[in-house]
C-alpha cells in the first residue's frame, strides 16, 4: 500500500500537475499557430514574464492575500494575466503585424518570434537577476496530507495548496474556453478564421480584431501556466528554456491548431515525463523476493535520469512526427 501511495504521490499527482502546465502553455501556441499560421517560439518567455509580473506584485503588496484567504500570487494572478495579454498584444502592434503587413512568410515570422524571444529572456534576466524566487513571500505554502482508511498505508497522500489550485484554474480555463468557442459569436469568427482566414475575411469577419483577441487570450494563459509553475516550486528567469519544448511537443502531439488536442497532448507529454524518471523499483520491491537470485533489483530504476527529463519531450515529438503527423486529433482548425 505505501509503495501505491508513493505512485500516486509521484506519478498521478506529479504527472497531472506537469501536464496541466503543458496543456494550459499549449493551448496558447495552438490559437495562435490557428490563427496567425506560425510558431511563436516567444510563448515560453510570456509565461515567464507573466510569472515575473505577479512576483513583482506579490513584493509591492505581500500582505493582500491574507484578506481573502488566498496566497497574494494567487491574488494578484489576474493583473499579472492583463498585462501579459497587453505585452502580447503590443508585441504583435509593433513587430508582428508589419511584417503579415508586407506579406512575409511563416519562416520569417518563426525567425522574428526568435529575436523576441532573446529581447524578452535578456529583459527579464536584467530585472529579475538570475537565482531562483519564491512566490510565497509574506504567507507559507500549505501542503495537505490525505491518510488512506487503511492500516497498511502509513504514508498520506501530499497535495500543495498551488496543485489544488492549479488543478482548479485547469478545469476551469478549459470549460471556458469550450464555451467561448461554441457558444459565441466571437469564438465561432475565430474558429472561421482558422479554417479559411480568406473566405472569414470576404465573409465580413473583423480578422484584425479576432488576431487581438488570440494574443489577450494566449498571454493570460501564459501567465496563468507560469505563475502557477512558479508557484508550485519557484521562479526563475530561465525558466522558458524548461517550457518551450515541452508546450510545442504537447501542441504537435495533440495536433497543431487544436486546442482541446494541446490538453490532451499537455496530460500525455506530462505524465511521459513523470513516468520516466519514476523510480520503479519501489513498486517492484514487495514482489522482489520472486525473482531468481542472480537478478538482483537495483535501488533507482528509472528510464532516464532526473537530468535527462527535457530528452523525453524531444522524443515523444520525433515518435509522433514519424508516425502520426498530423498529431492525435489532426490538428488543422480550432
Amino acid at each position: 500500500m505505501n509503495e501505491l501511495v508513493f505512485f500516486i504521490n509521484n506519478v498521478v499527482i506529479a504527472g497531472s500537475v506537469t501536464g496541466s502546465i503543458y496543456a494550459i502553455g499549449a493551448i496558447g501556441v495552438t490559437l495562435i499557430f490557428s490563427i496567425m499560421r506560425f510558431a511563436h517560439f516567444a510563448h515560453a518567455d510570456m509565461m515567464t514574464f507573466g510569472a515575473f509580473m505577479v512576483l513583482l506584485l506579490t513584493t509591492a503588496f505581500p500582505t493582500v492575500g491574507a484578506v481573502v484567504g488566498l496566497p497574494t500570487a494567487v491574488v494578484m494572478l489576474p493583473l499579472a494575466m492583463a498585462l501579459t495579454a497587453l505585452l502580447a498584444v503590443g508585441i504583435d502592434k509593433g513587430f508582428y503585424k508589419p511584417l503579415r503587413a508586407h506579406g512575409v512568410k511563416p519562416i520569417v515570422m518563426v525567425i522574428g518570434s526568435l529575436g523576441v524571444t532573446l529581447v524578452l529572456q535578456g529583459l527579464i534576466r536584467l530585472l529579475a537577476g538570475t537565482r531562483g524566487q519564491s512566490l510565497y513571500i509574506a504567507e507559507r505554502k500549505e501542503i495537505y496530507r490525505l491518510e488512506l482508511p487503511f492500516e497498511a498505508a502509513t504514508r498520506p497522500i501530499i497535495v500543495t495548496e498551488p496543485q489544488v489550485i492549479l488543478f482548479i484554474l485547469t478545469l476551469a480555463a478549459v470549460i471556458g474556453l469550450h464555451l467561448f468557442l461554441n457558444r459565441t459569436r466571437t469564438g465561432k469568427a475565430m474558429r472561421a478564421m482558422s479554417d479559411n482566414p480568406d473566405l472569414a475575411r470576404a465573409s465580413g469577419i473583423n480578422t484584425s480584431r479576432i488576431v487581438t483577441i488570440t494574443w489577450i487570450i494566449a498571454g493570460s494563459l501564459a501567465a496563468v501556466a507560469g505563475t502557477l509553475l512558479s508557484l508550485d516550486v519557484t521562479f526563475k528567469p530561465d525558466l522558458s528554456f524548461f517550457l518551450l519544448l515541452p508546450i510545442f511537443a504537447a501542441a504537435i502531439v495533440g495536433g497543431v491548431g487544436h486546442p482541446y488536442g494541446a490538453i490532451a497532448g499537455g496530460f500525455v507529454v506530462g505524465f511521459a515525463e513523470t513516468l520516466a524518471v519514476f523510480n520503479w523499483s519501489v513498486l517492484l520491491r514487495p514482489i522482489a523476493h520472486h525473482f531468481p537470485e542472480w537478478l538482483e533489483l537495483p535501488r533507482n530504476l528509472a528510464f532516464v535520469g532526473t537530468e535527462y527529463k527535457i530528452v523525453v519531450p524531444f522524443f515523444i515529438l520525433v515518435a509522433i512526427l514519424v508516425w502520426r503527423p498530423t498529431g492525435i486529433f489532426k490538428g488543422k482548425v480550432i
